[in-house]
């Protein structure tokens, strides 16, 4: 073909490419280079229609890749050539329902600062809460079905008054197609609620909200994607209070301070922290504080959950309040899911704080705020919800039509359309009746959202968990996953990997082929199966479930174990707040076995550890005892306790030693760094033997034990400078949360290969 021969051509591209002013980017580029005929958004996809020569077409998808929104990610664009069509000048065309495929939908994105100056000089949004552009603003929390457009979110209801369709119809203006798009004279509104009182006007609002924060008060806040419960994070007074009204006794509390300089004075924040701090996402980031706030805030822990604002509001009421940083806690009591109904929030909420701010706009799919880390200058999720869900996971395997039902705590569940893995947003712990409801709606709205048929199930090996009950009556066929199988191949999975890897998979549980609980694994495993090489030696668990709440009786176990009943005599702290008929019943129902399960699970190592540093005998929350254990971590010393490294890894030598230094009042700091470097080396030298064994040269390390920071950055750091090839969760979290992407891909593989 002669260069130059102009020809019609369709353009199609995959990715996140709704709802991140995707069309309008298209528009205004194909203006620019004088191109002639549409796009428009279809279920799946965007399709770009242009009568051009081949090179202006590969120019063109060239700027597509190079200048794409902020917000969007590409995956692939196709491009074909078509029958010849006359085609004069260029438009958006309506949306198009082709078939039961979906592309993906955006998630939350946090207010730009586009908007934000609109809202200081745009006459219609002056202070005003709700405005948002193609570039920012609510997406999945508001999405009811696809293609996205306003008819089909939670917008439906407000009607665009004459200036908004204008910026809506006008392709140069930055909300062309905004569907969220909305002023003060036609968007939602927000209420506050005091008592008996109903108050209305946004300065008013702001202005009664500020003082009650400033004044000690306690507020609860409609956001994203449910509600919030607020106060200021300087007064002791006031976090308590809120502690108190939400029964939640230890737990750290997240803030939200108004800017990084106001964080910065309050926490150490590196460069890559900074920027994720700031991201579009907004999560939750786990730092290192420098300079206390109320001592209710973190409890007793050494790190702040912090983040930064990302609502409109948010920036209003920062303007208005003399503190620099709120508490900004999940709006429930206990451990039910977040609020999201304004009457079920005044009833719940009202009672325990001073007002309830809510608005008008209905949320329809609730998401609490991710939670991240840094480790190795690297992000690392351990919650995963808003500003990430429901961005997909691509695989290298078919996925369609199977459905992961996740593990039964932090749960997630997955769906499967194509090669797409589709995760939901963070569930909660399903031994809870609301949240057990709250998963069962969200799968439900997921598989109406993204077209999903369930043909294939996949499910934890542990026949009570919830998740399981839940996928056994879909009475589909079902593949049970062993659970830490699933979380390598969630890794796995992210990474693209389908060769034979080294599993390092150290959690608090999990049932084993073997009836045991299991949690401490050295796996050689790909998709398709595993070989179990090694673990820590089995150790009872004194109560079965009550364990995990009493680490004490961890304790008492592995003291038993080295001891005998001579451990009564021991003079150790912890053992001198029980009761000794209490330690004997234990060491009875040991004996006699009687409810004492065994588990070779990393959690109740740490759990002993802690309980025996007199850390935390008794967890008010799920995983304390470990994280007070990391929390004094002092690394300033790379020395190892000794240990049996046999098959079963016995630590029967090393809890001798700590014995030993805890009598001898060796700082408890220093004993906790000395465990966890006996814990890290532990790992990275049974890699080193599997892998001389095997020749297998990558490691895949998972599992929520890896959410311990110090634990993770030396385990890698040496792998790493091995010239290991290291796979770590950086897309989903380490715990649960991500477990069932990894029960997706192993059943895929079974069904690829009929061994189902």
């Amino acid at each position: 073909m002669p260069m130059g021969t102009r020809e019609n051509y369709i353009i199609t591209v995959s990715g996140l490419v709704q709802g991140v002013g995707f069309r309008p980017f298209i528009y205004r580029l194909a203006k620019e280079a004088g191109l002639d005929g549409w796009v428009l958004n279809t279920n799946e996809d965007v399709r770009i229609k242009v009568a051009a020569d081949r090179a202006a077409v590969d120019r063109f998808t060239d700027q597509i890749r190079q200048q794409a929104p902020p917000a969007s990610r590409i995956g692939d664009i196709i491009v074909e050539t078509v029958p010849p069509e006359e085609l004069c000048g260029f438009r958006i065309i309506g949306s198009e329902n082709l078939s039961e495929a979906v592309t993906e939908v955006s998630p939350d994105i946090a207010v730009c600062e586009d908007c934000l100056r609109d809202m200081r000089e745009q006459s219609n949004r002056i202070d005003y809460p709700f405005l948002n552009c193609t570039n920012c603003g609510p997406r999945f929390t508001i999405i009811k079905d696809l293609p996205y457009d306003r008819a089909r979110t939670t917008m439906h209801d407000f009607t665009m008054c004459p200036a908004c369709r204008h910026e809506y119809g006008n392709i140069l203006d930055r909300r062309f197609h905004a569907q969220p798009t909305a002023c003060r004279n036609c968007g939602p509104e927000y209420t506050l609620a005091m008592g008996t009182e109903s108050i209305s006007g946004m300065q008013e609002i702001i202005n009664r909200t500020a003082n009650l924060i400033d004044g000690g008060g306690i507020v609860a806040i409609k956001g994203l994607g449910g509600f919030f419960m607020a106060c200021d994070a300087l007064n002791p007074a006031a976090v308590k209070r809120l502690r108190e009204s939400k029964h939640r006794e230890g737990k750290p509390f997240a803030v939200m301070f108004g800017d990084l300089g106001a964080a910065g004075r309050y926490c150490e924040i590196s460069e890559t922290e900074a920027s994720l701090l700031a991201s579009w996402r907004r999560p939750i980031v786990i730092l290192k504080e420098k300079n206390g706030l109320a001592p209710g805030v973190s409890n007793g822990f050494s790190t702040i959950g912090t983040m930064l604002p990302y609502m409109p509001f948010h920036y209003l009421l920062f303007e208005q309040m003399k503190t620099r940083v709120i508490v900004l806690t999940s709006g429930n009591l206990a451990e039910e899911p977040i609020i999201i109904d304004n009457r079920q929030a005044e009833d719940v909420l009202g009672p325990v704080s001073d007002a309830v701010l809510r608005y008008n706009r209905d949320i329809h799919n609730r998401t609490d705020d991710s939670v991240a880390m840094v480790v190795r200058e690297q992000s690392r999720l351990l919650r995963r919800s808003r500003g990430y869900v429901p961005s997909p996971v691509h695989t290298g395997l078919s996925v369609e039509g199977i459905f992961a039902a996740g593990a039964e705590l932090v749960n997630c569940f997955c769906l499967g359309k194509g090669n797409k893995a589709i995760m939901s947003q963070h569930i909660g712990d399903l031994k809870n009746f609301e949240t057990l409801a709250f998963y069962r709606e969200t799968v439900d709205r997921f598989r109406t959202l993204f077209r999903m048929e369930p043909q294939l199930v996949a499910c934890d090996l542990h026949p009570d968990y919830l998740s399981t009950k839940y996928a056994r009556e879909l009475g589909l066929s079902t593949v049970a996953v062993q659970h830490h199988h699933a979380h390598i191949a969630s890794v796995m999975a992210e990474h693209g990997i389908t060769e034979q890897v080294i599993g390092v998979s150290f959690d608090g549980t999990g049932l084993g082929d073997d009836h045991h609980i299991w949690g401490s694994e050295f796996l050689v495993c790909d998709l398709a199966g595993y070989r179990r090489l090694s673990h820590l030696e089995y150790m009872p668990m004194p109560g079965g479930d009550l364990a995990t709440h009493e680490p004490w009786r961890m304790a008492v176990s592995y003291l038993y174990r080295i001891y005998g009943r001579e451990l009564v005599n021991l003079d150790l702290p912890f053992l001198r707040k029980l009761n000794l008929s209490t330690v004997d019943q234990v060491i009875q129902a040991i004996d006699k076995n009687i409810n004492c399960p065994l588990t070779s699970g990393a959690g109740r190592l740490f759990d002993a550890a802690a309980a025996l540093l007199d850390l935390c005998t008794r967890s008010s929350f799920h995983a304390e005892a470990p994280m007070r254990l990391e929390n004094i971590v002092s690394p300033t010393t790379k020395e190892v306790y000794p240990y049996d490294d046999g098959t079963q890894i016995s630590l029967a030598p090393a809890f001798q030693a700590m014995v030993h230094e805890v009598m001898a009042g060796v700082d408890v700091g220093m004993i906790s760094t000395k465990f966890h470097n006996t814990v890290a080396d532990i790992i990275v030298r049974r890699v080193f033997r599997i892998s001389r064994e095997s020749g297998i040269r990558t490691v895949a390390l998972s599992g929520g034990t890896f959410q311990n920071r110090y634990l993770s950055y030396r385990v890698e750091s040496d792998l790493l400078d091995d010239q290991f090839r290291v796979l770590v969760p950086k897309q989903l979290p380490c715990n649960d949360g991500g477990i069932a992407l990894g029960q997706l891909v192993i059943a895929a593989m079974k069904r690829e290969t009929g061994d189902y």
